[in-house]
């Protein structure tokens, strides 16, 4: 790829970085807020990359501009409701996953992924159950929902 598409495309060349960088953010480390900054990050970059694709140099807001009715003098609303929308959605998903993690850290007095899940298989070995080697995924989620509803205020 010639440096002149990089330049060219620069603001594409960002929302790909940002991506990545939210998605390495997301997929290695074990720090609960690290991992909503990730997701976040992400978002941020799809937003930037659909709103960047929807811009049409030269071109107005679909509003009525300079008295214009003409279609062809107006970018496509589309893109700029999508990222609306999407940011919407990702401030009501990222106020519950902040939720759920502070009430993860009121339990278990931590936010490494690691330690949480140590400290539920102990509990679980404890009450006579493991999760190590479930026989299925709904084992597993029955086994945990069962030990958080019989045994709430512990950690």
């Amino acid at each position: 790829m010639e440096l002149g598409n990089l330049v060219s495309n620069y603001i594409d060349v960002v929302a790909v970085t940002l991506f990545g960088i939210g998605f390495s953010l997301l997929l290695f480390n074990k720090n609960l807020i690290k991992k909503i900054m990730g997701l976040n990050i992400m978002d941020t970059g799809i937003y930037l990359f659909l709103a960047s694709m929807g811009y049409i140099e030269g071109k107005w807001a679909p509003v009525l501009n300079n008295g214009s009715t003409n279609p062809s003098d107006y970018i496509n609303p589309i893109p700029a409701g999508l990222v609306l929308t999407g940011i919407v959605v990702s401030v009501s998903v990222t106020s519950i996953m902040l939720a759920l993690t502070v009430r993860l850290y009121k339990r278990y007095k931590s936010l490494d992924l690691d330690e949480i899940y140590s400290i539920v298989e102990k509990d679980l070995r404890d009450y006579g159950k493991s999760i190590s080697k479930p026989g299925s995924d709904n084992e597993t989620l029955e086994i945990l929902l069962e030990y958080s509803l019989f045994h709430p205020g512990e950690h």
